[in-house]
């Protein structure tokens, strides 16, 4: 009503009707008003239409910028998960072969690990996620396999608590490097030598722990150059993005070596 009323009173000045002196004050006043304010409105629509503009091109941008990060993500973790030594697989069966001729039942065991264990590699590699039994028991079978390898002067530990639902999942190809790298650097074929593997969760968190002999290899000696951790530091940047810890280290004095990673993220909700 206001409106109208301002809006009439212009008029009849644009008409040439002149209004009282008391009243010329009031009506330039409104006159103004009205201008200030359909200024500022014009200029406030303006700049939301600019604000409006600006923001869906940055999430066009944000969009696309994501899906290249996704993308290279996919093929970072496609490459890391095609990197499990392959000289497991020959020594193995060079062990399974020796095995058959003095000992037919544990070697028909060892051929039973090693096939549930490349079914796992084989398919359960390529997934995002995969539960945290089946991770157990691809751990289970690969140290069983490692046992045929080992002389008695090396004692190795596995020991796995982790609830019996099948809801906790964990990314592939992340705590077999940690098995892997024990293996191949914590044994000596001399001296007395342990491993010892724990995997437990709660159902909040996992954690994965290893502990193994150290023996620290001289100037010369450039296998492995620390290849498996760069590995894992890779795959849990990729698939838990701070949603982790890791401490590890060499305890000098004891000569062991030890490598304990925690795992918040038991849905692994961000992976792709």
């Amino acid at each position: 009503m206001q409106f109208m009323m301002d809006y009439i009173h212009i008029r009849e000045m644009e008409a040439g009707w002149t209004p009282p002196q008391h009243e010329r004050f009031t009506k330039m006043s409104v006159f103004l008003s009205l201008t200030i304010r359909n200024g500022c409105s014009f200029a406030f629509s303006a700049a939301v239409g600019t604000l409006l503009c600006l923001a869906m091109k940055w999430q066009k941008a944000e969009a696309a910028r994501r899906e290249m990060e996704i993308q290279k993500t996919e093929a970072e973790l496609k490459n890391l998960r095609n990197q499990i030594n392959p000289h497991f697989l020959l020594n193995t069966l060079n062990n399974i072969y020796a095995l058959i001729s003095f000992d037919q039942t544990k070697a028909q065991k060892a051929v039973l690990s090693l096939s549930a264990l490349l079914r796992q590699m084989l398919y359960g590699t390529q997934k995002n996620a995969i539960t945290l039994k089946e991770e157990a028991d691809f751990i289970t079978h690969y140290v069983d396999l490692m046992r045929i390898r080992t002389g008695e002067n090396v004692n190795i530990k596995l020991n796995i608590s982790i609830p019996p639902s099948n809801d906790i999942f964990i990314a592939p190809v992340i705590l077999i490097s940690l098995v892997e790298n024990a293996f191949k650097h914590g044994i000596s074929p001399t001296m007395t030598s342990f491993i010892s593997i724990n995997l437990f969760s709660d159902g909040e968190k996992i954690e994965f722990e290893i502990k193994n002999s150290n023996f620290p290899k001289n100037n010369s000696d450039k296998s492995g150059h620390g290849i498996g951790l760069k590995q894992v530091a890779k795959r849990l940047d990729l698939a838990y993005k701070d949603k982790y810890e890791w401490i590890k280290g060499v305890d000098d004095l004891n000569k062991v070596y030890y490598s304990k990673i925690i795992i918040y993220d038991i849905k692994l909700c961000d992976n792709r």
